[in-house]
Order: structure tokens, then sequence, then C-alpha cells
């Protein structure tokens, strides 16, 4: 396994780390939860020492099945990180309501303390700064009482939001969607934190499920490297110095193999030498929306980026609707709300046909 650096902490990390939101359904559902537990360790053992859970994953099993791994480790054997917002505490901003999330997360772990606490899911600067207001205070108290080692954040804002996040200078850590998909308007983000001295791990480096689901659209990452698709992905994001830890979701033992793999016999560079090798390859990419938010500011508050990244699941074959609904949270209507401006569509990088993307959304 290779290991890096966790930004200005002590913590040398996996450059794989578990994402314990993809313990195989029918066993949680069965309640054969030490049968999970056993790939957490498989991946321990294969030499895995960053898991990262939350609340409400695998059907709020998720920490009890990697405290039942990790509690057969010792301490200074992993680093785990777990999650808290708003919704985790029942809407509810209370210090007490925080806490009790906190020591549900701790006993079910089975550690007296978080290596990472994340505050999570932040979708725009203004759900940011929202949560922040009403939480940060918390996480600042329960890191001096050493509960918590490091703060994060978790962060599905664009680009230019990101940076104004990382610029207050709050975090040690950044938890952010990146992979072969939106590298271009992510760079700068990492770049950021990475001058900030702050950790940053990449969820969905396989882009939630799109590259090996589409492995003939992302042949050219894997170029003569003797690699799957979904391996090469992997490395992709790895092999990013200012990346500190690739999530990948795990459900078995050979998911824990490949990602072991892809990191073999890494090699770093910065994002601005290693991007340069991709860009302009990946041609049939060119309809899907890359997520760098340039386009936000309707005159009728439309979500546009949002909007955009459920029509990539068309591209797909995969559902608007559903991404809409389940990921997003707003109504699918709401693109009728439309007025045809123009002020989007001279904003996007790509040319995209928004207004027209926006009617067909709505006549779903």
């Amino acid at each position: 396994m290779y290991y890096k650096q966790y930004g200005n902490t002590d913590m040398k990390v996996s450059a794989i780390g578990m994402g314990c939101m993809r313990y195989d359904e029918e066993d949680v559902k069965a309640g054969r939860l030490d049968k999970c537990a056993e790939v957490a360790l498989y991946a321990a053992d294969q030499g895995i020492n960053y898991f990262d859970t939350a609340p409400f994953y695998c059907d709020d099993k998720s920490e009890t099945i990697t405290g039942l791994a990790l509690s057969q480790l010792k301490r200074d054997q992993f680093y785990v990180s777990s999650k808290a917002n708003l919704g985790t505490t029942g809407d509810v901003i209370d210090e007490d309501a925080f806490r009790r999330r906190l020591e549900t997360t701790l006993t079910r772990l089975k550690v007296d303390y978080l290596d990472v606490y994340h505050l999570w899911c932040m979708l725009s600067l203004e759900s940011y700064e929202k949560q922040r207001d009403a939480l940060y205070g918390f996480f600042e108290k329960v890191r001096g009482e050493g509960l918590v080692r490091n703060i994060a954040v978790s962060s599905h804002m664009p680009g230019n939001e990101l940076e104004q996040v990382i610029a207050e200078d709050k975090f040690r850590g950044m938890l952010i969607g990146y992979n072969a998909l939106n590298y271009r308007f992510r760079q700068k983000g990492i770049e950021t934190a990475w001058d900030k001295g702050m950790g940053v791990v990449a969820m969905n480096p396989l882009g939630g499920g799109v590259i090996p689901s589409h492995p003939e659209l992302f042949t050219y990452l894997a170029d003569k490297s003797g690699m799957t698709v979904p391996q090469a992905a992997l490395r992709f994001v790895a092999s990013h110095r200012e990346i500190t830890v690739a999530l990948a979701g795990i459900t078995k033992p050979e998911h824990v193999d490949d990602a072991v793999k892809s990191v073999e016999n890494l090699k770093e560079l910065p994002a601005a030498e290693l991007l340069p090798l991709y860009d302009n390859i990946g041609t049939s990419l060119n309809d899907l929306c890359t997520g760098c938010g340039y386009c936000e500011g309707c005159p009728v508050d439309i979500p546009i980026p949002k909007f955009m990244d459920a029509y990539n699941q068309k591209l797909f074959g995969d559902s608007i609707t559903s991404r809409l609904k389940n990921h997003w949270g707003i109504p699918q209507m709401q693109a009728a709300d439309c007025i045809a401006c123009g002020e989007c569509e001279s904003k996007c990088t790509q040319h995209l046909p928004i207004i027209a993307r926006l009617a067909e959304i709505a006549s779903l």
C-alpha cells in the first residue's frame, strides 16, 4: 500500500481509503453484520488504514459494522472519520443534540475519539454558512476535549464557493467529489486546499458508479497500463499530489484487491502537470455537464447546475427524475420556471443547450 501525509497533521494514511457505505445490502438487511465487518478487516489486512463512515449509511448500520471490524485492531492501526450536520441532529441547533449524535457515533465505532469529523454534505455556500454558524462552535468544543482530532468539511459545492470555504481556514481537511468526469472544474479547489495544508479525501472517484458502468467511454484512462478501467480511474485520482485519499466504495474482498492494485508503484504529480496528460482525450464526454457552476445566478432562482447534473444521468441511460428527487431533493417541475433569457447559456464554458434541457426535464 502507498501512504500519504494527511495535510499538516501527523496522520500517515493509505492512498486508498474504504468508503463504508457499500456494505453488502442483503447481508445488512439480514443482520449479518459480522460478515460485512470481515470485508473491512480484509481491507485493513491489505494495508488500508483510512475508513470513512457516517450516520444513516447502509440502513444506519455502517458505523456499527465498521466498529465491529475496527474494534479487532489496535487503535494506532487505523484512522476513522464520520460526519454530522443539522440533519443528524434532527435539525435542532442544540449542543446536547450534537453531543448525543457524536456519542452515538463513538459508541457504534467502539472508539474514544474520531480522527476526522466532517461538517457534512454542504451543497451550497448558503447551506454551508447556515450549518457553520449553527454547529461549528460545537465541533471546536469536542475537539478541545479530545473527542475529535481534526475537523473537516464535506462539500458538493461548485469550485468557486468551495474556495471561499477553504479561505476561512477553519478545517484541517476536506471531503470532495473528484473523478475523471469533473476534474477540470475541481482542480482549483484541490490546489487551494493543498496550499492551505489541508488533507483532501476524494469521494466518488468512480463517478458514483458511472465509470465502471460505462467502461467503453473511459478506456483512455487505462491505456497501456494493464489495469481495468475502474482500477485506472482510482489511480487517476490517487496520482494527484493534492489528493490524500481516494475513497473506494467496497462491498467484497475483490473490490479491496482492485483498489490496492490501483496504487501499486504509484507516482504522484501536481494536478497542473498530471491533468494535461488527460485533457482532450475523453472527447466522447463533451455533452456532459462537468459541474463548474458558472451558470449559477439564474434570475428566477433555478439551481441550474443541479438540473444539469441530473441531465447527465440521461446521457448514461439512467433516471433524471430519480437524481433530482433522491440526490438533490428538488422538484422536477422547477425546470418549467425557465424564462429562456439565455443568461446561463452565455456563461456555459461547454456551450450546452441548457434551455432545451430544462424544457425537456419539465416535460418528463
